[in-house]
């Protein structure tokens, strides 16, 4: 079994996946820019091992891994951070996973890392928590439900419970979550990935009675699932954290996207959005995250655009289930045979769908009756 080294550890979602894979048993190392922070929190967990690693230095994240060894990372924004840690993946030959929720980020996984990492022989999983495997196992389970003839397939990500959108995921989420609703996104349309604006299209999803709105996101759904089911024509992905808001952030998304091309009205308005993002720091404690749950739809679509199978996943908070699934994952990569395939794979082509089932199941997202 590889070694699994944890880079982000001592973060919000770091400790969180840290915790987790300690509960199954693993002994990962942790690393982080602090040693101080990363030694007391390798210390509290049972003696781990700890390393330092700093993306501003992409030698010491280097260091970190072998060929065989396992590179998790939650170290975000993505953006701005991450690319450290694929090119060291790659450069080793080890496997790659992530937590990153930021579709510009996921696409540049999958076009520039993906083929890099194939010619290493390691495999790239990219959004490997609650963005965006649930849409990736809903997607899958109502395509195989539907048989041949599914040529579109739709997903929704909502959350449950008494608790706020604050209670869903942390504040350094919904800090990246504005940031990346400045930049391009991109869907599966008529066979081919196409480059378009969040919130270029809204949908409803029918749930419990009432109807569930969500914006149009770029998800790893849209590179994963053509792979899975050739001749998919089309893939959605939305996002429904903006209840009614979701119609206002369709209409001035087309002026928006236009907008964000001018450098400093870009960089005003994520200035001007951050500043509603709650907690830019930290995130939810056990009690706020046990008030709200996930929900995830998917949809098989027929040529005519008619729902020919439907699956409702529902769990726990998105936090706790990211670190969870993180772990879980991070363990099958180190394991024999690991995954199916090398380069950057979406999770059910990365583990086979029935495996991933068994794995969201433990995580606690199972789909309902």
């Amino acid at each position: 079994m590889g070694r699994i080294v944890l880079f982000g550890a001592t973060g919000y979602t770091g400790r969180l996946v840290a915790s987790a894979l300690v509960g199954r048993g693993a002994r990962p190392v942790l690393a982080a820019r602090s040693a101080d922070r990363v030694r007391r929190l390798a210390e509290e967990l049972g003696g781990l091992e700890s390393a330092t690693a700093d993306v501003s230095q992409p030698g010491s994240i280097r260091a970190l891994v072998e060929r065989g060894d396992v590179l998790l990372s939650t170290v975000g924004p993505f953006l701005r951070y991450g690319a450290p840690a694929v090119e060291a993946a790659i450069d080793a030959g080890a496997h790659y996973l992530d937590s990153t929720g930021e579709p510009p980020f996921i696409r540049r996984v999958f076009e520039e890392w993906g083929p890099r990492a194939q010619g290493s022989g390691c495999a790239l999983l990219t959004a490997m928590g609650y963005d965006f495997v649930p849409g990736n196992l809903a997607g899958a389970l109502a395509l195989e439900r539907a048989g041949d003839g599914a040529v579109g397939v739709r997903v929704g990500y909502f959350f449950t419970g008494s608790g706020s959108i604050r209670g869903a995921g942390s504040g350094g989420t919904m800090a990246s979550m504005a940031g990346v609703m400045f930049e391009p996104h991109f869907a599966w349309r008529g066979g081919r990935l196409v480059t378009e604006p969040p919130a270029r299209r809204v949908h409803g999803f029918p749930s419990g009675g009432r109807t569930l709105t969500g914006i149009s996101i770029g998800g790893s759904e849209h590179f994963a699932l053509p792979h899975v089911r050739p001749g998919l024509r089309d893939v959605d992905v939305y996002l429904g954290w903006f209840g009614p808001a979701s119609r206002a952030m369709q209409a001035i998304a087309p002026a928006g996207g236009a907008l964000m091309r001018i450098g400093p009205v870009k960089r005003g308005a994520q200035a001007l959005t951050q500043r509603f993002v709650p907690g830019s720091t930290g995130g939810p404690g056990p009690e706020e995250r046990a008030k709200t749950g996930s929900l995830i739809v998917g949809e098989a679509l027929g040529p005519g655009g008619d729902v020919l199978a439907r699956v409702e996943l529902r769990g726990p908070n998105g936090y706790t289930y990211t670190g969870d699934i993180l772990a879980w994952a991070a363990e099958r990569l180190a394991s024999e045979p690991g995954p199916t395939g090398t380069g950057a794979l979406g999770p059910v082509e990365a583990f086979g769908l029935r495996e991933l089932e068994a794995g969201n199941a433990e995580a606690g997202l199972t789909a309902s009756a």
